[in-house]
């Protein structure tokens, strides 16, 4: 067959060498000082032949280097590049205070929740604690951790003050019972020497 004048040549045999080195057309190589063995070439098993002797190649994959973009991206990670001519975006947009506030809660319900298994705070300050983290109490993890660091020295303290109070009432308790009882052993004591001075006056 005589190939026309708007036919690329051996097109034919980039269409078979493509299906059996599974690539595509512009990937595949023909030796171009072998045209006419290529072009008798009109079978997958000649072209496998082909393939074999050399005749037929897949070219290798281009090179798409990522070395400028990795020193770009350290560039960024410095703060380079990122001026406000590169900006294209509100603050909003690039970094939304939803994604801020998101990660924040999370963090400090995270910390809320180790301390409450730790047994560090009981159900009661945690509950107390998380409501103030949803409420925008607590800026970061250090001054919600301050913060209870605080609560626990003052719920310490307030219960050292009952228990101090609690000990003098019971003090003051005893105390007084104490004092009762002599009371009235001594009241006792007085009406049996009241009676025995009545009997002797009476036996007179």
């Amino acid at each position: 067959l005589s190939i026309g004048p708007n036919m690329s040549p051996l097109r034919l045999q980039k269409r078979l060498a493509s299906q059996v080195l599974k690539c595509g057309r512009n990937k595949i190589w023909l030796d171009p000082n072998e045209t006419n063995e290529i072009a008798n070439a009109n079978s997958r098993q000649n072209v496998r032949k082909l393939v074999k002797d050399g005749l037929i190649i897949r070219k290798p994959v281009a090179v798409h280097s990522r070395a400028r973009v990795r020193l770009n991206v350290i560039a960024r990670r410095k703060g380079r590049h990122s001026g406000p001519g590169k900006r294209k975006g509100t603050a909003n947009a690039r970094m939304p205070q939803k994604v801020i506030w998101m990660r924040r809660q999370r963090v400090l319900r995270r910390l809320l929740v180790k301390y409450r298994s730790a047994k560090k705070i009981d159900k009661h300050l945690y509950h107390e604690l998380y409501m103030k983290c949803k409420g925008n109490v607590f800026k970061n993890k250090r001054v919600l951790m301050e913060h209870i660091h605080k609560k626990k020295a003052e719920n310490a303290r307030a219960k050292m003050l009952s228990d101090q109070a609690e000990a003098r009432r019971h003090k003051t308790k005893e105390a007084r019972r104490r004092r009762e009882d002599r009371i009235a052993l001594k009241t006792k004591e007085m009406r049996e020497g009241f009676a025995r001075e009545e009997e002797l006056s009476a036996n007179k």
